[in-house]
């Protein structure tokens, strides 16, 4: 999986994202883009990460965002090992800064962001994140812009992921037609 993130220094949130509440505000003016980019290779390759709090992990069957928005205690899941495959640096505009990362599953970006934040001594929020690849589906190639929203060019799209993926047993064909239903064929 790639991404391209933005992280905001000096503000940190209950979600490690924009969308929560701020819980920390810190000075950062003393942070250098050298700086960041020295503390970028400590979180490349296998490293250890803590999760984040408002997370889809679950609890006795609930995902810790649910339980957290009730206002329910929730404890923090222990650091577990991940992969990060590259990071980089794309563009230092204090208080903002971008980042190319490839990493395995499991991931949190935005744990990341938090991470580097306390790593430089301010902390850090991630703004924005955008999937740039997903196996092998890439946002610049595979992504239909809205103009070829029409039936023609998405079944080509389609014709072209499909030829993506290696030999995938071919497609059965659904039976879910019953007795006295009516047949709808979309063709």
């Amino acid at each position: 999986q790639k991404y391209t993130a933005i992280g905001l220094l000096g503000k940190a949130t209950d979600t490690l994202d924009a969308t929560g509440k701020v819980t920390e505000e810190k000075p950062y003016d003393q942070v250098t883009k050298g700086d960041l980019e020295n503390v970028l290779q400590k979180f490349t390759g296998d490293i250890m990460q803590v999760p984040p709090l408002y997370s889809a992990l679950k609890k006795d069957g609930e995902r810790l965002s649910t339980l957290m928005k009730r206002g329910e205690a929730v404890e923090a899941k222990p650091a577990r090992a991940v992969r990060v495959y590259s990071l980089s640096l794309q563009q230092f505009q204090p208080p903002l800064f971008t980042l190319d990362v490839e990493c395995g599953g499991g991931f949190y970006v935005r744990s990341l962001v938090s991470d580097i934040g306390k790593e430089l001594s301010t902390c850090a929020t991630m703004q924005e994140l955008t999937r740039t690849k997903q196996g092998p589906f890439t946002l610049e190639e595979h992504a239909l812009s809205e103009e070829k929203w029409t039936i023609d060019e998405i079944a080509r799209s389609l014709e072209h992921c499909t030829s993506l993926f290696p030999g995938e047993p071919s497609h059965k064909k659904l039976k879910t037609q019953h007795p006295g239903e009516t047949a709808v064929s979309c063709e």
